[in-house]
């Protein structure tokens, strides 16, 4: 049966008999319908004295195309939590349209381990991504209108970009102002995606409307004719801005399809961006639950070390165990079979494939300082013999392995990882970062590249070196590093998966993202507006004469 079948035979709960789970009464929700809401700002106040909960974090190896099941496995274990009365909630990650209409499709998990309503959420959901959308190309509109009047602030550079929540390679690079109208001034732009948004990165990461306008106010737009920079705030663009995204800062409540609550908040790209949903969401969620289970997406050498480096130094919270998420026909894929074949038994390509997992546990385990269990999402072609392969040589480097079957059993396929982590949360211990926010931009990204991705140096454009002087010049290198990177591989280069010769990190541009208070550096050959697929998801996407959505997976 498909995903959109399972969802759609399940009957949901009214969300306010969800939210009253987590003691959260009506009069501190805004109902979009009978299956989905906001969390009103009123609810921060309430809880602000509740001791927090364990935080586990779900992260993977290195990806197929296809994606690992991370958000399956994420959800079906904070549905084994509750299930051994624990109370468990989730805070997940907002869908973008790009990957829903492009290769990878939906993002609420899958089988029977899925959020509900999963179509609603995969699409417009509460229009989150739609007023970061605005809000993003409100200021790109101020600008332009700005120089089209005069230009009292000597504009000579823009820098800031528009965006949209779809796959869209061709406006990659656009040309503006081409209507010949007297004052326009044609000039290149292009388009991100808008997961890849800095208006994204700063929902995510402000304490509240307060420190969210902040931040909007110090997005630097382009430089002057000085070359100096030019803020959003100099155009008197943050108060609009912040209006726009009003609604959008409070977190969403929705379901599992075991009717457990699941707050599910901001979507920044995790290749391209820090990959983590908002701070206010887990921090929130942390006040409801007993234990929160989130994500961090792709590898842990992006989502994990984005989500330490970043969030967690940005918002003083730990989490208490880390799940690593992994499929035997990835580590096959990882050790060199084809893709085509990675269903097949082959425990030469399995071994190979271990190191990518072993390298991952050891960031985790010894880099990072967390408390690390293995969850297999297990398939129904995975071999008794690979399994127990792979189970040994965890026990060499003394992790447990979970087999979760959540896709199949939901809840009740996670019981036994469920018990696991309840296990190591207990087992407390620092938390360590990779680098000191003091440390010169280069030796965030050397430490970064050379710990995490096991690289043997990094190298830098002409343009990056420039960039790294001008960040410099302006006095803002006490932030983190936020490093774009393709997610197939500890490398740069997506087709080096077994990672067997030493390798260089390719650093071609630095970008300050200053709202959103962290350095952007762009490895290898990284696109922050995808492209779609030759064959995307979205031929397979319909509707049906009962008016049901088909086709999302």
């Amino acid at each position: 049966m498909k995903d959109i079948e399972i969802a759609r035979k399940t009957k949901l709960n009214n969300i306010v008999d969800v939210a009253k789970k987590i003691n959260v009464e009506c009069e501190d929700l805004e109902l979009y319908g009978k299956y989905k809401a906001k969390i009103a700002n009123s609810i921060f106040d309430k809880v602000k004295n509740n001791s927090d909960g364990k935080l586990i974090l779900v992260t993977a190896i290195n990806p197929t195309p296809l994606g690992e099941g991370k958000t399956t496995i994420a959800i079906g274990l904070s549905d084994g939590l509750n299930r051994l009365n624990k109370k468990s909630v989730l805070a997940l990650r907002e869908p973008s349209l790009g990957p829903v209409f492009g290769i990878k499709g939906g993002a609420t998990g899958g089988g029977y381990s899925q959020v509900a309503p999963m179509e609603e959420i995969n699409l417009h959901f509460t229009g989150d991504i739609h007023a970061i959308t605005s809000a993003n190309n409100l200021l790109s509109a101020m600008i332009d209108n700005h120089i089209f009047s005069g230009n009292k602030l000597k504009i000579k550079e823009v820098t800031w970009k528009r965006c949209l929540d779809l796959n869209d390679r061709i406006l990659r690079k656009v040309q503006v102002g081409l209507s010949e109208e007297k004052n326009m001034i044609s000039r290149e732009d292009g388009f991100d995606i808008t997961v890849a948004s800095e208006v994204m990165a700063i929902l995510c990461l402000s304490e509240d409307i307060k420190d969210l306008k902040r931040r909007l106010g110090n997005i630097i737009i382009g430089y002057n004719e000085d070359g100096q920079p030019v803020y959003a705030k100099d155009l008197k663009a943050e108060g609009a801005m912040t209006v726009l995204l009003k609604d959008a800062i409070n977190p969403n409540l929705v379901q599992t399809l075991e009717h457990n609550p699941a707050i599910i908040h901001g979507g920044p790209f995790a290749n391209i961006a820090h990959g983590c949903n908002s701070i206010r969401a887990t921090k929130l969620a942390l006040k409801l639950g007993e234990y929160v289970v989130t994500e961090a997406g792709f590898g842990a050498d992006l989502g994990a070390e984005k989500f330490i480096d970043i969030k967690c130094r940005k918002a003083n919270i730990k989490p208490n165990a880390v799940v690593c998420v992994a499929t035997l026909k990835a580590l096959k894929y990882h050790g060199g079979a084809e893709i085509s074949t990675v269903k097949e038994k082959n425990i030469d390509a399995l071994g190979k494939g271990i190191e990518n997992l072993l390298k991952h546990i050891d960031n985790l385990k010894n880099k990072f300082n967390t408390n690390v269990v293995v969850a297999i999402n297990k398939y129904l072609e995975d071999s008794d013999e690979e399994i127990e392969y792979l189970k040994e040589a965890l026990n060499k480097v003394d992790v447990e392995l979970s087999l979760a079957e959540v896709w199949e059993k939901g809840g009740e396929g996670a019981e036994d990882l469920a018990k696991k982590v309840i296990k190591l949360c207990e087992e407390n211990k620092e938390l360590r970062y990779i680098y000191d926010l003091n440390d010169s931009i280069k030796d965030k990204i050397y430490k970064v590249a050379s710990k995490i991705y096991g690289a043997k140096d990094v190298v830098y454009s002409k343009e990056a070196e420039e960039n790294i002087k001008e960040i410099e010049k302006l006095g803002y290198t006490n932030y983190p590093v936020c490093i774009a990177k393709t997610q197939y591989s500890f490398s740069d280069n997506p087709k080096n998966l077994l990672c067997e010769d030493e390798y260089e990190i390719h650093i071609n541009e630095i970008n300050l993202r200053n709202g959103a208070e962290f350095i952007v550096a762009k490895a290898g050959k990284i696109m922050t507006m995808p492209g779609l697929p030759k064959i995307p998801a979205a031929e397979s996407i319909d509707i049906n004469d009962l008016g049901e959505i088909e086709g999302i997976f």
